[in-house]
């Protein structure tokens, strides 16, 4: 299926690894140019290593995106290197998982910045230059926590749940001008993130990391994980003109583990 984004600038925030790099492979394949955000030069080189083929438009910047002067800048070099942004993917940052009794008050507020703030602090900005041009869309792949609590992840699913709102609210702020924002909510899928995860569980239950993962496995009716590829390509989907009249919608990827009517 031709999904008519060829030519255009996705920008994608954790691109190196995980979910990002996975939505960059597709985003290629689709004919677009692609900017790969992350912290790490070292990793976004490999990622790009690995990526790269003749023809292909990849371009690379390490940020901390915590830091909003910091994200402007990623923007600008990415435009400066390869044009108008034209989709922004937003999968970097994550708060610490951790059970909810080893919690203190500044993990809640590291949390904020570690996911809400990434978010923000790239979408505020390019969400106003897509809408000076009338056209953009935006994809935020926020974790189920956002939705429904997980005691080891309450720190994150609250800066989850924000994300949610403000993906909502932006899209029907910036419908008028053109510009589509839209969640996925992915369950258990097949990262390093996860296995933080599986781990803090564990340790919240007293039980082996082993009998964590296979309690993880066992709970997803559909019979596995999510694989960043799984996300990638309803990233991808949402990201096209073929999703052109979904906007402001938030939706859940896992495997049909939490089943609601909304």
């Amino acid at each position: 299926m031709d999904l008519h984004l060829n030519h255009k600038h996705v920008f994608i925030t954790g691109g190196s690894k995980g979910i990002g790099l996975a939505c960059a492979a597709e985003f290629l394949n689709e004919g677009c140019a692609v900017t790969l955000v992350g912290r790490d030069p070292a990793r976004l080189q490999h990622a790009r290593d690995g990526l790269d083929a003749p023809g292909r438009r990849i371009h690379c910047v390490a940020a901390d995106l915590t830091d909003a002067a910091g994200a402007v800048s990623a923007i600008e070099q990415a435009e400066a290197a390869l044009g108008p942004v034209d989709v922004l993917v937003n999968a970097a940052g994550g708060a610490k998982q951790k059970p909810f009794a080893e919690l203190a008050p500044q993990d809640w507020r590291a949390a904020m910045d570690a996911k809400f703030f990434t978010y923000i602090n790239v979408m505020d900005p390019l969400v106003k230059r897509m809408a000076a041009r009338g056209t953009g869309v935006v994809v935020n792949v926020v974790g189920m926590g956002g939705k429904l609590p997980i005691t080891t992840h309450l720190v994150g699913g609250a800066a989850n749940a924000a994300l949610l709102l403000a993906t909502a609210g932006l899209a029907m702020a910036y419908a008028p001008q053109g510009v589509r924002i839209n969640a996925l909510n992915p369950s258990k899928t097949a990262t390093d993130r996860f296995m933080e995860g599986v781990e803090a569980d564990a340790r919240q239950r007293g039980v082996s990391i082993d009998a964590a993962l296979a309690k993880a496995n066992g709970s997803i009716p559909i019979g596995r994980l999510a694989t960043p590829q799984d996300i990638a390509n309803a990233v991808v989907f949402l990201a096209s003109p073929r999703a052109g009249y979904i906007s402001g919608s938030v939706i859940s990827m896992d495997g049909a583990a939490r089943p609601v009517v909304v």
